[in-house]
């Protein structure tokens, strides 16, 4: 076999688990290209012509997206949609209600930690309501979805076989810093520590995926960790803002790396000390089997 096609080729002469990572990735870009050209229309029409693109109706398109590419790069291997750790389960939606749960414990703890170091103070939000902030739950549900299945699904689990756990690790945390990167607020020391934080949240995720070999845990934590932020504590959510909880935080005058700012509570040192704890005690756990299936 010629050197290069080698390089692409392993001996079974199918695409190197890499190349297929790759692949997932440009399949990705593809669908979401062709599947948003309909729903600009879409909107456009139903809008009567107004400017701008919906990030809800963005982030559903982005859904669709993922799954697609990771149906079509399974379905070439002969392998189950389920295989890339979406089998539907009760140890599926188990493991969601505790990764959630993780998530907001997660947020609620550097909530705490930031407010006794006199980092901000709570006042009551008068647009906050328990519609609103339950109203928060579909659409970071959808941004879980989204991104866990690109971050740590299919590509995340083809680099593990090609490459080990901590290299695919590695390389993935960097693209979904990456990833955040051009995100509101990220200037100066917020981007300094909100990328570490960012970079923690992921080495965590792919933890999570690694011991269960699903997606539900990494995706509950995802869901749990935006929503808690945004709508249940009322910080910004990566740089986002918009979200009415209860109350609403009033900044300090603290340093910026400590209290995170508008851009949400992983932009501060008492996130990352919280992200490390989570991610020592995600190695040192020991779940249960995983299911035959999801191998």
């Amino acid at each position: 076999m010629p050197r290069i096609l080698h390089a692409i080729l392993n001996d079974e002469n199918r695409l190197h688990m890499a190349w297929r990572a790759a692949a997932f990735l440009a399949i990705y870009w593809i669908a979401v290209t062709l599947l948003q050209f309909p729903a600009v229309v879409l909107q456009w029409l139903l809008q009567k012509g107004a400017s701008g693109f919906d990030f809800r109706l963005d982030t559903l398109i982005a859904c669709l997206g993922a799954l697609l590419a990771t149906w079509i790069c399974t379905a070439v291997e002969g392998t189950p949609l389920t295989s890339a750790g979406l089998l539907l389960n009760r140890r599926w939606f188990r493991e969601f209600l505790w990764g959630t749960l993780g998530g907001v414990a997660i947020m609620a703890v550097t909530a705490l930690a930031i407010f006794l170091l006199g980092g901000f103070r709570w006042t009551r939000d008068p647009n906050g309501s328990l519609l609103g902030i339950l109203a928060g739950i579909p659409f970071f549900l959808l941004v879980a979805l989204k991104e866990e299945v690109i971050f740590r699904g299919y590509p995340f689990q083809r680099l593990i076989m090609n490459l080990g756990p901590w290299p695919a690790q590695i390389l993935m945390t960097a693209l979904f810093v990456f990833y955040h990167w051009a995100n509101p607020g990220m200037t100066g020391v917020t981007r300094v520590w909100a990328c570490l934080n960012i970079g923690l949240a992921s080495i965590l995720l792919g933890v999570c995926y690694q011991k269960t070999k699903s997606l539900a845990l990494p995706m509950g934590l995802h869901l749990g960790w935006d929503w808690a932020q945004g709508h249940l504590l009322g910080f910004g959510v990566s740089g986002t803002t918009g979200a009415h909880g209860f109350w609403t935080p009033v900044f300090s005058a603290k340093p910026q790396w400590l209290k995170g700012g508008s851009f949400g509570l992983e932009a501060s040192l008492p996130c990352a000390l919280v992200c490390m704890a989570a991610i020592l005690l995600a190695l040192f756990w020991k779940p249960g089997p995983a299911p035959e299936s999801s191998q």
